[in-house]
């Protein structure tokens, strides 16, 4: 036999097998969906696991930012304007929706969204641009919605922390949503808010089993730490609510009333849930994740999907996406709807009744930032 023979088109080539990648939520390089060329890794008989392979490193990588506040007219979304300090998401949330943005980036939205990482150092001085200008008008700011504003990069560039002095010393509302321990670190700028009516903290909380958030979460804080965090701000008097999302039939689907029940008893007001959403690359992404860690059920899990889909895997329209309908997505809700009945936590959306009135403009702005306000300025 030639080599020609051998190796001829008709060969099948054997798709290497899926494996997982330890601290992190992707098992893969996804192409974007704006690439051009795609490539897949094949099994050519040599393959193996290699347990020694160095760990995938995280670069940060400073952004000067043209904007900051992000508007939306979704209308199953509680907020409007949304800020995210940072670009692309160390946690490795496998399910996380934000992950086909980076696609605009020439990026990859697997193992790159969770490894090059950007950082928009001019953040704190946008803000305040923007919250000066003359037709601004004050909604309450949802901070961290696409990455995680507390991530670990945090720790280093305190973006996070800058943002909310801004609307500190503007009493500007604001709504945190996390699942970093990070968030302790500014309980003094919250509890300062909170004095206002000016704050809400939201805490996703996915599962309460460890060995599950390991993988599907790899560097988010654990499920106990996370209940940990919710009685630590509301013993600190900010209101503080807890989001189970994403509800992942026969994975996290289970535990959603011990979350709720656990999240009321360590201080929690309020809650409230989405189910899995697979858009763009985050379908595929997901599926192998499914293979890599729980192949015994990956079909039943979808399966279960589709059917709240409308046979789908996934469907974007407005008041579908995030709750789903069919059988399944109805029983999650009258589930969710009995649970947070029974523990009081189906108070009035603290979001939207946050303290508009005491709003005040920015006492200064920077010097690079108002420069940026026309052409003319040059020659002023």
């Amino acid at each position: 036999m030639s080599y020609e023979d051998d190796y001829s088109q008709e060969t099948p080539w054997i798709v290497a097998p899926t494996r997982a990648i330890k601290g992190r939520g992707a098992t893969v390089n996804i192409t974007g969906r704006y690439e051009v060329q795609h490539s897949e890794s094949v099994d050519d008989g040599w393959w193996q696991e290699d347990d020694d392979a160095p760990p995938l490193k995280t670069i940060v990588t400073p952004e000067v930012a043209k904007s900051i506040i992000s508007y939306n007219r979704s209308p199953d979304v509680p907020f409007s304007a949304s800020l995210n300090p940072y670009r692309g998401c160390e946690h490795g949330c496998i399910y996380c929706f934000a992950r086909p943005t980076h696609s605009y980036l020439g990026l990859s939205p697997g193992l790159d969204f969770e490894t090059r990482l950007y950082a928009k150092t001019n953040a704190p001085a946008l803000l305040r641009r923007e919250l000066a200008a003359d037709n601004y008008q004050v909604t309450p700011l949802a901070l961290g919605v696409n990455t995680d504003a507390y991530q670990p990069c945090e720790r280093q560039w305190q973006l996070t922390r800058q943002v909310l002095e801004v609307l500190l010393e503007c009493r500007h509302p604001v709504g945190v949503i996390t699942k970093s321990t990070l968030i302790e670190r500014d309980i003094d700028i919250l509890q300062a808010l909170s004095q206002h009516n000016l704050v809400v903290a939201a805490i996703t909380i996915t599962t309460l089993d460890h060995s599950i958030s390991r993988t599907l979460e790899p560097r988010a804080a654990s499920p106990t730490r996370r209940l940990q965090m919710v009685e630590k701000l509301a013993s600190a008097g900010i209101p503080v609510t807890v989001s189970v999302a994403p509800i992942i039939p026969f994975v996290t689907e289970q535990d959603m009333e011990k979350i709720l029940e656990a999240a009321a008893n360590a201080g929690a007001c309020g809650a409230g849930y989405t189910i899995l959403r697979l858009p763009w690359e985050v379908n595929p992404l997901f599926q192998e994740w499914l293979e890599a860690h729980f192949a015994e059920r990956a079909q039943r899990v979808m399966n279960c999907v589709r059917d709240m889909h409308g046979g789908k895997d996934y469907r974007a329209e407005f008041g579908k996406r995030r709750r789903g309908e069919g059988i399944w997505a109805e029983l999650i809700q009258q589930r969710f709807k009995k649970a947070v009945h029974r523990l009081g936590l189906d108070q009035q959306s603290h979001f939207q009744g946050m303290n508009l009135s005491s709003f005040r403009k920015p006492r200064s702005i920077p010097v690079a930032a108002e420069n940026t306000k026309g052409q003319l300025d040059i020659f002023g």
